[in-house]
């Protein structure tokens, strides 16, 4: 058995980390904005989905099925005989039962579909789990079973956003839109829930009040654990250092890094929004 992993581009993973990995292939989404549709972090980039944003429609969608079966195929070709196909929460994309539906006319490889009920570096870390489990000789369940330890136990992930406007016009607002409402300056801290759709953690008055919600809620999880970290931002990287900078000050941390939220879900938070994504090291 040799085995591969296909994921999408909402797992916010650089392009040279996938580049790194010969048993990894990333179909990106797909945004669309003047008519035309482009793949998200390949053909557009942070910049010009922030400044198309307030000017047209601005639109995500699945990734072509024909660059899911073009991954499938390299892998294929390259020896592998299994791939787990990792997404994005199918609570927030049809992602998911596109591929489980495209997976189905593969032929001469055995897929095995995970939904991994989140996204961004949330999604990330579990890529990353299951490359590292492969590596380390595991069966299929046995690495399914680390993704399910991951992703329901051992890592948070929280966001918030300046406006719900984007969550809004997306269709993306899951049940946080009765919490929070248009209340003035009332800023959600957002998480999202074992079935893989967006709630309302908490809520603070103001940005900085909510980050300091978000740093809270993350010491209920963790405590000292030793922890590693990923900030994600829209467009705003000194607020987003200053939060590193009162991470670091405040965590256990092993690893911590900014990475720029990925274009195709920076259409669906607006470019002022910021998370963290922490696990268990």
């Amino acid at each position: 058995m040799k085995i591969a992993v296909i994921t999408d581009s909402s797992c916010n993973l650089s392009l040279d980390y996938i580049a790194q990995h010969n048993n990894l292939k990333m179909a990106p989404l797909m945004i669309s904005f003047d008519g035309e549709f482009h793949r998200d972090l390949i053909e557009v980039d942070y910049k010009t989905v922030y400044q198309k944003l307030d000017q047209t429609k601005v639109t995500s969608s699945i990734p072509s099925r024909e660059d899911f079966e073009q991954a499938v195929e390299e892998l294929k070709k390259a020896g592998f005989t299994d791939i787990i196909v990792i997404t994005i929460s199918s609570g927030l994309s049809g992602t998911y039962n596109s591929f489980n539906t495209a997976a189905k006319d593969c032929k001469d490889v055995t897929i095995h579909m995970y939904d991994s009920k989140t996204l961004s570096m949330a999604l990330g870390y579990i890529v990353k789990k299951a490359i590292t489990s492969i590596e380390e000789g595991k069966s299929i369940p046995r690495i399914i079973a680390d993704l399910n330890q991951l992703r329901y136990e051992d890592s948070t992930a929280l966001f918030t956003v300046e406006t719900l406007k984007y969550l809004r016009q997306g269709g993306r607002i899951g049940k946080v839109e009765g919490t929070i409402g248009d209340l003035l300056n009332v800023k959600p801290v957002i998480f999202v829930s074992d079935e893989g759709v967006y709630e309302t953690k908490s809520k603070g008055f103001g940005m900085n009040r909510t980050l300091i919600s978000m740093r809270n809620e993350i010491k209920k999880k963790f405590g000292t654990e030793l922890i590693d970290v990923t900030i994600h931002y829209g467009n705003n990287t000194e607020k987003a250092e200053n939060l590193k900078a009162k991470i670091q000050q405040t965590f256990n941390i092993n690893t911590i890094e900014l990475v720029q939220l990925t274009p195709v879900l920076g259409i669906h938070t607006g470019p002022n929004m910021f998370a963290i994504i922490a696990k268990r090291t």
